[in-house]
């Protein structure tokens, strides 16, 4: 199964974090562990392809279908980039599945997402451009057994200078 085919159907984000194994570059399993990367880069993810198809999906989930995402003709014409681009908050939403390709959390009760900090979009993604995550551990804080981990991120655009997008997205592992 490749990643491509996990977005048929409503229970993609099922299937993508619960059956989908993707080699990650570090593993932890404590918050020792975890605290042992504290000011490293964590790694970069490989890079995806952020298709109009993939633009066309998220329009569909969001019911966002502002032109300059979805109607390639008009956007040849009348937008600056002679592209569509993909909507900011899908450049964002992808970050969990960039994200755990660089961190595997092992002997893990539980993860939640529980904020994003100094968050700016710096470019715009061109349809059909590729992405990839670049991470490190900025902050963590032991919370009475619960690591509250702060990542430092970077959503990279391939071969554009300007970031898609960077702040420092919040976690809190609940390890066993």
């Amino acid at each position: 199964m490749k990643i491509e085919d996990c977005h048929q159907g409503h229970s993609s984000f099922f299937i993508l974090y619960s059956s989908f194994s993707i080699m990650a570059l570090i593993t932890v399993s404590s918050y020792d562990e975890f605290a042992s990367y504290l000011g490293k880069e964590l790694g970069k993810s490989e890079w995806l392809e952020v298709s109009q198809e993939r633009i066309n999906l998220f329009a569909d989930a969001t019911l966002d279908y502002q032109w300059i995402h979805v109607d390639t003709e008009r956007a040849k014409v009348e937008s600056p980039y002679k592209s569509t681009i993909a909507h900011g908050y899908l450049t964002l939403s992808l970050l969990p599945y960039l994200y755990q390709q660089l961190v595997e959390a092992k002997n893990l009760k539980m993860l939640v997402n529980y904020g994003m900090d100094k968050m700016k979009f710096g470019a715009p993604v061109i349809s059909g451009k590729r992405i990839r995550l670049s991470a490190s551990l900025y902050n963590i804080t032991n919370l009475r057994g619960t690591a509250k981990v702060e990542i430092k991120f970077k959503l990279e655009i391939e071969d554009e200078k300007k970031p898609a997008l960077e702040g420092i997205a919040t976690f809190l592992y609940m390890f066993e």
